[in-house]
This record gives C-alpha cells, structure tokens and sequence, in this order.
C-alpha cells in the first residue's frame, strides 16, 4: 500500500483496474478483496487526510486512543464478517455494557433484571422479573409492545417505564423529533430484557475491541502492493457519472468503479438534499483515573446531550491519572457544510427521494454504490462489512 495526500500531476485513470471513493469500511473491504483475489491494480479516493472512515482512532495531547467519529464498538454474529476482520487485527475481550442516567440513578440498558430492582424496588422489581419470567421465559428480550399486549397492568407499567424514562425522551433529543412524530411501531420494539445478562449486545458471539485500534486495522487491511490511497482528494472533482456511463479526469473509464459516498452529492443534490442526522462532539480529558464506570452512559430524562463515553473503559488503555471522555449532542444535518452525516432519516418521502438517485446510476455497469452512505441506510460496522463482502463476491465472480 502506498498512501499519498493529493493526486499526482501524473495521474491516470486508466491504470488502474478499479477506482474505489471512500476508505471506510465499505471501501477498504472491496479494494482488499479485488487486489488479492483478481490481482487488480486499485487506487481509493478519499476525501478526507486520513484512512479508516468514521471508525478512525488517534492519541489525544493526554495519550490517550480516542474515536475521532464518536464511539465503534465492535460486535457481530456474522462468522464471515468476523473471519475476514481478524485477519487484519487481535481482539480484545472488551463487552460493551451500557447504562442509563435515568433521575440520577444509573440503570443498565437493555433494562433488565437488576434495573427493575432498581427502578421499582427490591420487593416491587423482583416480582415484576418473577412475573416476566412467568410469561416470556429467561434471557429473552420482549418488546415493550409484548407487554402491553398481555393485558396486565404490572406488565403494562414496566412497559410505560421503559417507554417514558429509557426510550421516550432520548429518542427525542436524538432525532430532533416530538412525542406525536415518533413512529409507534418503532417505540414499540424498544426491548426488555428478561434476564441478568447486562452487556449492551448479549447475543453477539463476536465483540471486542481491536487490540491496537481501528486505524491500525485498516493500515493492515489496505497493506497490499496493488493499492494505492490518496487522501484528501473529493473523488467528484474528477469523477461523474452519466446515463451508461462513468467519466474520471475527463475520460471515459472502463474499471470498476466502488462508490461510497453520499450518492446525492455526486449530483450535486439537483433533486434535493438527502437528509440525515449529525452529531456535535465534545472531547474533554480529565484530571482523573476514571469518570464513569461504563464505556457509555446515555441521559435518558436529562441533560441537552444524548451520551458520554469514556474512551478508556472501552479500550482497556492504561494512562494514570488522566481520562478522555466525549458528549454527543444531535442536531440536523446542513447539506453542503463540513459537517458529517450520521444517520438517514429512513422516512418514506426520503427514501423515494434516494430511489431517484439511484436509478440515475442503473444504467452504468461498472458503477456500484455500497455502504452506509451510498445505500442511504443505517449500518452498524458489520453490516457494513457483510454487504462489500457481497459486492466484492459479485465482482471476483465476475472477474474470474
């Protein structure tokens, strides 16, 4: 791999076997997979000065490993996903657990057993979990919905509880929405979890921390003499893409094109701007050994902020006396400025606003969008990863 900040004078399109714009996850996966399976010759865009995405870690004036994008905590059942990964880094042990800020008092999430004692009592919470388990079972997580629907008023109290103290006014705050505009069927899968287990992803068989970062991981995933990365390059100063046909440095360009950027920004938003949410990052190092007893701590009923994390806890990092930690404030996002596009707002008219923007690519076979911002869809890491494996397949199939 070679990584160079700009384009050179001398760059030329044609030789290479496929252009990739973006070095996040969707990006890094398939240019590692065409260089090693097809002996492509790859080069990747990137706008930004540095490789990894959103996933992109550095050590802070403290010394302390800190997530640049906010938090990525790593976690899938998806085996594949988790072979391929781990070619690149070791793992740590780490279990994310998060807890909830509810009126002072903290209380795991997913709300459990210990969270109902919590909430309700000793007395009053362990014959709500007795009544549970009765009724659902142990370690099983139950839609707040499933309680209602049994009728029973305790059941339906624990439900409202949930809803008003971990789901309602977070959500809010998250997505800039009131309680009249949050979608019921949405509230409605907000889980219980009937047992003691308190990680944050019980069900994940894979998680973990990469051992000496994320940055580090992708370093090692785009290590291959066949790839080159340029950063601080916008891949649509060079790029466009017509109705059949792709255009790079004024040419027509037969490789494969990888695209993972917003899809609407490659048009310079003519048909509208896809909206998202964004988040204000505000780190803080302390003069301290440890802030808070988790990695993550979300204020659900206080607070303008939605989350505080502690970088150190998540990472296991030792550094006495000193401690990062970061508020997540949520916002909307405003199309065309620095900021950084989070999350879609997965609503009908937006989602068709998308589907325009991507039928204006249909035609061009050598073009394909993939990732998070490409799909216009929310993606943890290894969904992310699942779907370039499966574009990076369809392309190897192809190619070989």
């Amino acid at each position: 791999m070679s990584i160079q900040s700009g384009l050179p004078a001398d760059f030329t399109p044609e030789s290479f076997d496929a252009i990739v714009v973006g070095a996040g996850y969707a990006g890094s996966v398939c240019a590692r997979r065409l260089a090693e399976a097809c002996g492509m010759k790859v080069a990747i865009l990137e706008r930004r000065d540095h490789i990894a995405g959103n996933a992109y870690d550095y050590e802070d004036e403290a010394g302390i490993l800190v997530h640049k994008y906010g938090p990525h905590i790593y976690h899938t059942t998806n085996e594949r996903v988790d072979q391929f990964l781990s070619r690149f880094t070791e793992w740590t042990n780490y279990q994310h657990k998060v807890l909830a800020n509810i009126h002072g008092t903290l209380m795991p999430v997913p709300f459990n057993h210990k969270s109902l004692k919590l909430a309700f009592g000793d007395e009053k919470g362990e014959r709500l979990y007795q009544k549970l388990v009765a009724t659902f079972g142990e370690n099983k997580k139950v839609p707040i919905m499933e309680l209602r629907e049994k009728n029973d008023p305790e059941l339906s109290e624990v439900a409202d509880y949930v809803f008003e103290n971990v789901f309602l006014h977070y959500t809010m705050k998250q997505w800039g929405k009131t309680p009249d505009q949050i979608d019921p069927s949405i509230t409605g899968r907000v889980p219980v979890f009937v047992g003691d287990d308190d990680r944050y992803f019980p069900g994940a068989p894979f998680q973990g921390m990469p051992a000496e970062g994320y940055t580090k991981l992708f370093e090692n995933m785009l290590e291959h003499d066949l790839i080159s990365v340029f950063t601080g390059v916008d891949a649509r100063d060079i790029l466009s893409v017509g109705d059949s046909a792709v255009t790079v440095c004024g040419k027509p360009y037969g490789g494969e094109v990888i695209y993972t950027g917003p899809l609407d920004e490659l048009f310079g938003s003519d048909l509208g701007a896809l909206p998202y949410r964004t988040l204000d990052m505000v780190f803080e190092t302390l003069d301290e050994d440890q802030f808070q007893p988790v990695g993550t701590v979300n204020y659900t009923t206080s607070e303008d902020f939605t989350r505080i994390t502690e970088f150190k806890n998540m990472t296991g990092q030792v550094v006495p006396g000193k401690t990062t930690i970061m508020k997540e404030y949520s916002k909307a996002f405003t199309p065309g400025s620095d900021e950084t596009p989070y999350y879609a707002i997965l609503e009908d008219q937006n989602l068709e606003l998308y589907r325009r923007y991507r039928d204006r690519v249909a035609g061009c076979l050598n073009f394909h969008a993939v990732g998070r911002l490409a799909e216009y869809r929310y993606y943890d890491m290894d969904g992310v990863v699942a779907s370039a494996l499966d574009l990076s397949d369809e392309l190897i199939a192809q190619h070989n």
